[in-house]
């Protein structure tokens, strides 16, 4: 779902009742392990995790007036989605992840490329969630991004 929001607060108070304190929960906890230089901003209408011009100035490659996404946070029609740009491109990561899912909860993951669907509300793996997000310095996902989109 798109919502027509200007700050994370905003978004945050259009979110359906059921959605807010899980929304908000995870938010914290991204924000609390949220590796040195990157900040939280609205990005494609999503609370969004970034590595801003300031300290990457090219910006992302698609849109460079668009800072470097890492992660991103949405409430979806049918589920919260968090994606992780380091799972889609550092396969140590995603395999991380998935084992570790699997040990903390008790149903299957739902998962595309470097989005993670949570359609019940009491299985969200909050703390894994948080190591996710500390998993990766800022300076190692901009080698992996530049290596990536630099072939």
């Amino acid at each position: 779902m798109q919502y027509k929001a200007t700050s994370p607060e905003d978004y945050i108070s259009q979110l359906p009742e059921e959605r807010i304190a899980p929304i908000q929960r995870i938010r914290q906890i991204i924000l609390d392990n949220l590796p040195k230089g990157m900040e939280e901003q609205m990005n494609y209408g999503m609370l969004g995790f970034v590595i801003p011009h300031s300290v990457y100035p090219d910006g992302y490659h698609c849109d460079t007036k668009l800072p470097l996404p890492f992660m991103n946070l949405a409430s979806q029609k049918n589920f919260i989605a968090v994606y992780h740009m380091g799972m889609y491109a550092k396969k140590e990561v995603l395999d991380w992840f998935t084992s570790e899912y699997t040990k903390r909860c008790k149903y299957k993951l739902d998962m595309g490329k470097s989005c993670v669907r949570f359609k019940k509300m009491e299985d969200i793996p909050y703390d894994l969630i948080g190591e996710l997000t500390a998993k990766m310095s800022t300076e190692e996902w901009i080698t992996i991004y530049e290596a990536a989109i630099k072939k």
